[in-house]
């Protein structure tokens, strides 16, 4: 019988340790001996597993974690990674040298690698709104190499059918990757729905804390494992000292998750009540365009929501301003609630019209709700849209 995610999240990856101690320890070393070069020559050609050098990942604290988020995922396998960024990037450059469609709205970094950056080593990439979907198959069968999709996206909450996309894009040999950092696994399993790989700015609710940087990357084993090389070279490997401390927050993955969908769908309601709020973006609400698909597709409806207030930019940076709760700060995910204006910080790099055509106003505010008491999170956004 296959465990439960709260279980897999405490005890996967954690080896049997002779002084007792029931965590992974931290393997601080950059090199590992061998008793014979016939033993080192195992590790280095692959017939057995073990540590042989940090950078490589191949270090013990490492691979505990690798396990740890690949039962977390419900993967075969799993790498972890500096940074979420270098996850894709390092994806990008194994399995998108074909083309890559990236659907909806995409993290800035995202874009801006498939928009800018990838061009110029000839690698195509098509972005494409949600609302464009109908030219996906077009796209598809010029032979682009994999497909590309936040669900639910940053910051409008826009969600995509993982398994219709499956569908579209397998006929045609392209590979599918979902971002999966807003939802988390405690929320939305991709893989389970027809996804191909799974990447997570672990920086945010797998770490949970705001006190790590880390990527994750997860899949069958035979299309994560050939990533390796571009990590292992392009220097992107995690830190054993992170690595560790990603273990730790994954053990509190599933009651900081469940607590945040909680008080976020009450924020949710109350905002949605008040004079102030012209319109709020969460998945949970049965008015959200995407509703019925997130029923279908996630436990749960995550700790992100957009409320979008009455009057233009400069009203919703006043009210961003005289929060107290909610800190002023990019990022999201951790245990205390943030406030971002996505024209300020997410989204500033695109030009007015381009977030307009996203979809993107500059009287949004995007909250990442944390552990705090929820009438006391309504309460600062109450005093401050007051």
């Amino acid at each position: 019988m296959k465990e439960g995610l709260s279980t897999r999240c405490v005890h996967a990856g954690e080896p049997h340790d002779p002084h007792g101690s029931p965590h992974a320890p931290i393997y601080t070393t950059t090199t590992f001996k061998f008793p014979s070069t016939a033993a080192l020559l195992d590790v280095v050609e692959g017939r057995k597993a073990g540590a042989l050098y940090t950078r490589y990942g191949l270090n013990p604290t490492i691979q505990a974690l690798e396990e740890k988020l690949a039962a977390v995922e419900g993967a075969e396998a799993a790498l972890a990674f500096a940074s979420g960024m270098a996850a894709e990037s390092a994806l990008f450059l194994t399995h998108g040298r074909k083309g890559i469609v990236c659907l909806g709205d995409a993290y800035g970094g995202t874009l801006e690698l498939l928009a800018s950056q990838l061009p110029q080593l000839g690698i195509p990439a098509y972005l494409l709104l949600g609302s464009e979907l109908d030219r996906l198959p077009a796209i598809l069968r010029q032979g682009v190499g994999m497909v590309f999709f936040e669900t639910p996206t940053n910051p409008t909450l826009e969600l995509f059918d993982v398994a219709e996309i499956a569908d579209l894009a397998h006929p045609h040999g392209a590979l599918v990757t979902v971002d999966n950092t807003f939802a988390s696994p405690v929320n939305q399993n991709p893989l389970a729905l027809g996804a191909d790989f799974v990447v997570h700015s672990a920086t945010k609710y797998l770490g949970g804390h705001s006190d790590l940087t880390a990527g994750a990357l997860m899949g069958s084993k035979n299309l994560v494992m050939p990533v390796c090389g571009w990590r292992k070279n392009l220097g992107q490997t995690i830190a054993p000292e992170i690595a560790a401390q990603l273990a730790r927050s994954l053990r509190t993955l599933t009651v900081r998750v469940e607590r945040q969908n909680e008080t976020a769908m009450k924020i949710a309601r109350a905002m949605q009540a008040h004079a102030g709020v012209a319109r709020v973006l969460y998945p949970g609400l049965p008015d959200f365009p995407g509703h019925d698909l997130a029923r279908r597709q996630m436990k749960g409806y995550g700790g992100m929501l957009t409320i979008e207030v009455r009057g233009d930019g400069a009203v919703a940076s006043r009210v961003a301003d005289a929060l107290k709760l909610f800190a002023l700060a990019p990022s999201l995910g951790g245990v205390e609630s943030l406030v971002t204006q996505p024209c300020t910080t997410t989204h500033h790099g695109l030009t007015p019209e381009e977030r307009a055509r996203r979809g993107i106003t500059d009287a949004m505010l995007r909250l990442s709700v944390g552990l705090e008491d929820a009438d006391d999170l309504i309460a600062d956004l109450e005093q401050a849209l007051a």
